[in-house]
């Protein structure tokens, strides 16, 4: 709640990087693999921590994108 007493509620276009970040993650075919590899880590593990990265950066743009 605000301080005129009025609830938050709605939706936003900003929601659709979640569904971005869902997508990316949902298919394992996709990053079931081991080459290329960075810095002796497996692109199966790198990827999914690059993911753990950019949903941070999504959820705050998110965040700061739908603040009153």
């Amino acid at each position: 709640m605000n301080g005129s007493g009025e609830s938050r509620c709605g939706w936003s276009w900003w929601y659709l990087l979640f569904i971005v970040q869902f997508i990316a993650v949902l298919w394992p075919p996709f990053y079931n693999r081991i080459e290329p590899v960075w810095a002796g880590v497996p692109f199966f593990y790198w990827y999914q921590m690059l993911w753990v990265l950019i949903g941070a950066a999504f959820t705050a743009i998110v965040y700061f994108g739908t603040k009153d």
